[in-house]
């Protein structure tokens, strides 16, 4: 069966950011598990990005950080990447699509995380 967990850590970068011209830069570390009995290969990604005003981006692509890692079973990938948003809070979700040892793409949920500046949502 495939299982794959998704675990997600974010964080503000200031030094990036630039408040006055509404652009808050988080960046985030994603840590992918293989807890299936087969060998799974990361295909692409799709994102929603929600800012605090409701405004919505998608992105899809193939692979992350320009990869498309197979994970043998008990075996992890991690990688850090990020988001701009024009508000200081702000949500992610999505899937990756992988596809099995025997070729059936199969989905990966990526549960809702939020991109906030810290002590701001409490």
């Amino acid at each position: 069966m495939n299982q794959v967990e998704v675990s997600v850590v974010t964080h503000y970068v200031e030094a990036q950011s630039e408040p006055a011209e509404e652009r808050f830069v988080f960046a985030y570390t994603i840590t992918i598990t293989n807890n299936g009995s087969q060998p799974a290969q990361l295909m692409s990604r799709h994102w929603i990005i929600t800012d605090a005003s409701g405004e919505v981006e998608e992105v899809r692509g193939e692979g992350v950080v320009g990869k498309q890692p197979v994970l043998a079973p008990g075996e992890s990938f991690e990688y850090t990447s990020g988001a701009i948003l024009k508000t200081p809070v702000g949500a992610m979700q999505g899937e990756y699509t992988f596809i099995g040892d025997d070729q059936t793409p199969f989905g990966a949920p990526i549960a809702a995380f939020s991109l906030s500046i810290p002590n701001l949502v409490h």
